[in-house]
């Protein structure tokens, strides 16, 4: 038996964000890790962000969309009764290395929508409880902000100080004082002076393509390599076909096809799945056996249910002040909570957060003017020309993240045809936006135009609804009662006692804001629960 095959005490499951987090932490406090991610590494050199054709790479090979970009490391999904295309990256880091960074936690409210709005349900854990766990992983992660936001109760400030606001950050905030709405410069995970492993923010603008200058917070660069220096195991090109489990109905370990198609099997005393939450729960369907007919850890029939996304609107102003739109970070220059909290006036419960980001290059001012409710939408010939001069330099786009509440008619489940190169079935979404989240959508898209004109937009329209998602939440929720959840308060499952989630999948409801940093939270808070309970700890025999 190799190396690669020996028992380990924890094996994780996916070496993305939340993978990085736990992995590291475990391994300082002693555990044999052993990783299994799909992916492999990022090459720098190869991210598209610091070369001519940067938007057609972002547009092909390092498109956020799996089905788009068609790499060996993906699998593909079946959206065709989906309302938008899921997003995700399979490789070290994970989503981290093509997400825009912006690092928003929940709000107090979030955790507890069913006792304010009667919606959903209420979190098993606060605010208060995950708060010592926001704060450690903002310092892990290099989250540059500035403190004090009244948005938020009191709390430790980032560890960095905030970037600059550019120009439309600035422009923004003009329209929203004059209405006298909140704003709050954008906390991002994108260090704005030189911080551990990482460079100071080059400003390119490109962070959602990855960042060739090694200045954004992903985990390959802030995570594995300390992970792997306490002795963890990261085993890349590992395709995880299930999830085993022993006699005693514990998990055992993971069957997984290795880079050269060999069938292994990796076993642990615990099991880890951070696979996100498509991945995670394709994988526990894929698990099923006599014992979970159902898949695994599926008792309460949820895996897979209450799916999430956040369909997104964008809302684009034409401004004649030249407002040097594409410098980053990328990462938000402003955010805004003013209509994030239920009010009894409106037609919809819950909220959206506001943020601006930078707009990008030619193609992205391009497809601005041709997406949207816009009547002049024709982007060819001589308007080709008058856009771009119109358009680049002069745009600013307020993005609104709505909060996607659960449903359980919106589901990842197996696709029964398509499969993916090794013949293993690809995840099929089901997903409608929800009457609420489209009166929601209406309302704040109305209001981010009002800011627009408050700000001196001589243009202004919604450019996009509902593009894309790549907030992938809920299918595995958190509860204390098995009958209506599939993990408890700190990620381990009602049915195994050894099998861990500490992906997106456990969100009782998706909040509004960008969930990055509450994952890594709940996953910091999992990896010390496993420490502190790892002498009574049942194992696999």
């Amino acid at each position: 038996m190799s190396d690669r095959d020996k028992k380990a005490d924890v094996l994780i499951v996916g070496g993305g964000t939340s993978g990085g987090i736990i992995a590291k932490q475990l391994a300082e406090d002693g555990f044999d890790v052993v990783c299994l991610e799909r992916g492999g590494w990022v090459n720098a050199s190869e991210l598209p962000g610091d070369k001519p054709e940067f938007e057609l790479l972002g547009g092909q090979a390092w498109h956020p969309n799996p089905n788009v970009r068609g790499s060996a490391a993906d699998y593909p999904i079946e959206d065709s009764d989906s309302d938008v295309d899921v997003w995700m990256y399979n490789g070290v880091g994970g989503s981290s290395v093509l997400y825009a960074a912006c690092w928003s936690r929940f709000l107090p409210s979030d955790f507890r929508v069913r006792t304010l709005d009667g919606v959903a349900d209420d979190w098993p854990i606060s605010y208060e409880e995950l708060l010592p766990y926001y704060e450690e992983t903002d310092v892990e992660m290099a989250v540059s902000g500035r403190g004090g936001d009244p948005a938020y109760p009191p709390g430790a400030p980032p560890p960095l100080p905030a970037h600059p606001i550019n120009k439309t950050g600035r422009k923004a905030a003009e329209g929203m004082n004059k209405l006298g709405w909140h704003w709050w410069p954008g906390p991002v995970s994108i260090p704005s002076q030189d911080y551990g492993p990482l460079k100071q923010c080059a400003r390119l603008g490109i962070c959602r393509m990855g960042c060739p200058e090694g200045a954004k917070a992903s985990t390959d660069l802030t995570h594995w390599p300390l992970a792997l220096k306490h002795g963890a195991r990261l085993i890349t090109n590992a395709r995880v076909a299930e999830i085993t489990v022993d006699e005693h109905g514990r998990a055992s370990g993971a069957v997984y096809i290795d880079r050269d198609g060999t069938e292994r099997f990796q076993g642990a005393s615990i099991v880890v799945l951070a696979a996100n939450g498509v991945g995670t729960a394709r994988l526990l369907l894929m698990s099923s056996s006599a014992r979970f007919p159902d898949g695994l850890a599926n008792s309460s029939g949820l895996v897979g249910t209450r799916l999430m996304l956040h369909p997104y609107a964008t809302v684009t102003g034409i401004y004649d002040d030249e407002l040097e739109d594409w410098l980053g970070p990328a990462g938000q220059q402003i955010q805004s909570m003013q209509f994030y909290e239920t009010d009894t006036s409106r037609d919809f419960v819950r909220g959206c957060k506001w943020l601006v980001l930078p707009t990008g290059g030619p193609l992205g001012t391009l497809a601005r003017y041709a997406s949207g409710e816009r009547e002049d939408r024709e982007i060819w010939g001589a308007e080709f020309h008058r856009k771009l001069r119109e358009g680049i330099g002069h745009t600013l786009e307020w993005s609104i993240i709505p909060e996607d509440l659960p449903d359980e008619a919106n589901t990842v489940t197996l696709d029964p045809t398509l499969k993916d190169s090794d013949g293993l079935p690809a995840p099929k979404i089901t997903y409608a936006t929800s009457e609420n989240t489209r009166r929601m959508l209406e309302f704040n898209t109305a209001r981010a135009v009002e800011a627009h004109q408050a700000s001196g937009a001589r243009q202004t329209w919604v450019s996009g609804r509902r593009w894309a998602a790549g907030h992938l939440l809920g299918t595995a929720r958190m509860g204390d009662d098995p009958t209506t959840s599939v993990v408890d308060g700190y990620g381990r499952a009602h049915d195994v006692e050894n099998l861990f989630i500490v992906d997106g999948s456990t969100f009782v409801t998706s909040s509004g804001v960008n969930p990055t940093s509450t994952i890594c939270a709940l996953a910091r808070r999992t990896g010390k629960h496993i420490t502190a309970g790892a002498r009574s700890q049942a194992v696999a025999a």
